[in-house]
């Protein structure tokens, strides 16, 4: 049985209609508004910049800043300057040491002998020069002596002389009595016999002049050659006792040595030596800083140096204090080369590969002591600074 069907035309459901309330508002003001905002974007874009090239114009350009600079001084090596075994030190490093203070010691037994030596050649040479002028003093005396006896022989000549011709007189008268017969041989004899007596006599006398006549001239030559030796000298100036002199005192400036002071202020850094060790002259036995006198290599571009010159004020900061302590400064020198320039293995720029690298020369600035004494700093430690170059602009 068929079920009679019933056509529904169902009505579709009705969307609800939007309450104007809930509609969001268009704010037509909105454009113009944010137009604004962005004018007054810009302009704070231009006053940022304005002051920005002010500044710049102001400041900045008159200052030339890095951060690549380091504290620095001038060290003093300590080595000693004679060899020897090392009995005592007397520092250590980080200790802070004053000039002259006693650093260590040396083993001086060798130099002490030495210097025993040295005293004894001197008070030889001293005797040697005074043997050489009582020398002198003699030969002298015995010059004068045979100038004496040259005076004797020639009065024993004279007398000899005499005796000659008293005998030759003599010989003659009795020559001519023996003719008449008024002498005897015996008395001829004896005439001959005296007339050669004295000829020997003269010959004698004349003799001895002549030996002293030649001893006299051996003595004044060697009178000579002694005085050369001792001529425009005395025994404080002569030239072998100045030599003993010089090894004496060289002999007790080596003595003094063994003991190795400091030569400067500062605090020890580097101690490489110890007890029983034996030293060469030259051998680096410590450093010495100065931390009283630093200074601050500040490595710079080129680019930055245009009107860097030398007297101008610095500022600087370091990071061991921080920005809580300023240091104050003067450029006291720029140094001659780059630090690039005089590397131990210096760049090629000549190869095909060659890349431009700014290079920077470092600036020497001297701190100022009493901010050095109230704030210490040490070698190596980092710093900023900025050099005033306005007064060269």
């Amino acid at each position: 049985m068929d079920t009679p069907s019933h056509d529904s035309d169902q009505t579709p459901a009705e969307e609800p209609k939007a309450d104007p309330k809930d509609s969001p508002k268009v704010d037509t003001a909105n454009p113009g508004k944010r137009k604004r905002l962005l004018l007054i974007f810009a302009a704070v874009l231009v006053v940022i910049a304005v002051l920005y090239f002010v500044y710049d114009a102001l400041v900045l350009s008159k200052r030339v800043t890095t951060d690549n600079a380091y504290v620095a001084a001038e060290t003093a090596q300590v080595m000693p300057l004679v060899s020897g075994q090392v009995i005592a030190v007397t520092v250590s490093n980080t200790q802070t040491v004053k000039r002259g203070q006693v650093l260590m010691r040396l083993d001086d037994a060798d130099l002490q002998i030495a210097v025993a030596q040295a005293e004894a050649d001197l008070a030889g040479a001293e005797r040697r020069y005074g043997q050489t002028a009582a020398t002198g003093d003699a030969l002298q005396a015995q010059a004068n002596a045979r100038s004496a006896d040259i005076g004797a022989a020639r009065a024993q000549l004279l007398l000899a002389q005499g005796n000659l011709d008293r005998a030759q007189i003599d010989y003659q008268r009795r020559q001519a009595l023996v003719a008449a017969g008024a002498v005897s041989g015996d008395e001829v004899t004896a005439a001959t016999n005296a007339l050669r007596t004295a000829r020997a006599n003269v010959a004698i006398a004349q003799a001895g002049i002549a030996q002293a006549t030649a001893t006299r001239a051996s003595a004044l030559e060697d009178r000579a050659a002694n005085t050369a030796l001792t001529r425009g000298t005395t025994r404080d100036n002569a030239p072998e006792v100045l030599a003993a002199r010089a090894k004496l005192r060289q002999a007790r400036l080596d003595l003094s040595r063994a003991v190795v002071r400091a030569p400067i202020d500062g605090v020890i850094s580097q101690r490489n030596v110890q007890i029983g060790q034996r030293l060469a002259p030259g051998t680096a036995a410590m450093v010495i800083v100065p931390v009283d006198q630093l200074y601050v290599d500040a490595n710079y571009k080129e680019g930055q140096l245009q009107h860097v010159r030398v007297g101008q004020h610095a500022t600087l900061i370091s990071d061991l204090h921080g920005d809580d302590v300023v240091y104050h400064g003067r450029v006291v020198g720029l140094a001659g080369g780059t630090g690039a320039s005089s590397a131990l293995i210096p760049a090629q720029n000549a190869t095909g590969n060659w890349i431009k690298v700014v290079q920077r020369l470092p600036v020497r600035i001297a701190l100022d002591p009493k901010e050095l004494r109230d704030h210490p700093l040490r070698v190596g430690l980092s710093m900023d600074a900025e050099i005033d170059i306005s007064g060269d602009r």
